[in-house]
């Protein structure tokens, strides 16, 4: 009735987290308990670790926001075709550094029969995050151009592609040569170095002096007035997180009321079931069928950028803290 998990000692750096048995959890009504695979890192984690994100009431304080692996058993009033041994990745709200997590059977979608469970565990929180912002927020148009900054993330590799996928355009920005190549052969129809030069006078001279119709911006505060300038006429700034801080000075509502622009916001974690289930259904619905075979043209596919045992947590939220990832970190639990 225990189980591996990683758990944090105190709020701090990496060399925090520790390797210890916990109690297994059991699942209650309408939930699935999954013998978890692989899970991937989240830059919420490493705000989680440092005591400054904190689960939300009445869910695993364990980390990780996603999950692949093996139904391992069923609670009451399962209602979804799922059965013990079936291949699943699951979107969570905490739990999944860990053997074992139990999760409702919405939050759960069937691994698709071209990938492996270390490339399934890359897909929940990014893609279903990037699916969001583009479709739900933006609700992005064919034709329309889309500026993602991060490029060469988990959520902006994925943005990159479902943006492709719905005909409009994608550009990115990324800090080197080798995130924004990446960025490229995913179908991002140009990428700008945001270390070298003002992006938005590179973005301005791509659009011909019109500017993006959207932004998927996880920058936040040190590049509002790069944003607004790269912003056309009646263009949607998605601020989905505030890596380049918070705080703003200067005249933000003069010059966006001046473009007309709108700014839109959104977290995935703290959604009411329903928002995530819904998310999820359609996600399951008009994406995951495009995750086939890499020589299918068009075909999605999680970008990895490298796996981890469970024993090397504190070494795999390094790598992320030191920005070198293009693409997900997989932890393997299993």
């Amino acid at each position: 009735s225990t189980m591996l998990a990683v758990y944090v000692k105190e709020p701090g750096g990496p060399e925090n987290l520790c390797l210890g048995r916990v109690p297994r959890p059991e699942p209650k009504d309408g939930e699935v308990l999954i013998r978890v695979h692989a899970t991937a890192l989240n830059r919420a984690d490493l705000l989680q670790r440092r005591g400054l994100y904190p689960a939300p009431p009445g869910e695993s304080e364990i980390l990780g926001l996603e999950a692949s692996g093996v139904i391992a058993g069923l609670g009451p009033g399962v209602k979804r075709n799922f059965r013990p041994g079936d291949k699943v990745m699951a979107l969570l709200s905490g739990g999944g550094y860990a053997q074992y997590v139990a999760v409702h059977e919405d939050l759960l979608m069937p691994v698709p029969s071209h990938l492996t469970l270390d490339e399934a565990a890359a897909i929940p929180e990014a893609w279903l995050t990037a699916y969001q912002l583009l479709h739900l927020i933006a609700r992005v148009k064919e034709g329309e151009s889309v500026l993602i900054h991060a490029g060469a993330s988990g959520v902006g590799t994925a943005a990159i592609q479902l943006a492709r996928r719905s005909c409009a355009v994608p550009v990115a920005t990324a800090g080197s040569p080798e995130k924004l190549n990446i960025a490229i052969k995913l179908g991002a129809a140009a990428g700008f170095n945001y270390k070298d030069g003002d992006f938005s006078d590179k973005v301005l001279q791509f659009t011909e002096g019109r500017g993006v119709d959207v932004i998927l911006d996880c920058i936040g505060g040190s590049s509002w007035e790069k944003n607004i300038r790269s912003l056309a006429m009646d263009g949607r700034w998605v601020l989905y997180g505030t890596m380049g801080g918070k705080s703003v000075e200067g005249d933000l509502l003069g010059k966006l009321l001046f473009k007309r622009g709108q700014i839109l916001s959104s977290l995935l974690r703290s959604r009411s079931l329903q928002y995530k289930a819904e998310l999820i259904r359609s996600f399951t619905e008009q994406a995951l069928p495009h995750f086939q075979s890499a020589d299918q043209p068009g075909s999605l596919r999680p970008v990895i950028d490298s796996v981890f045992n469970i024993d090397d947590i504190a070494e795999a939220h390094r790598h992320m803290e030191a920005n070198r990832n293009i693409g997900k970190i997989i932890i393997k639990i299993s």
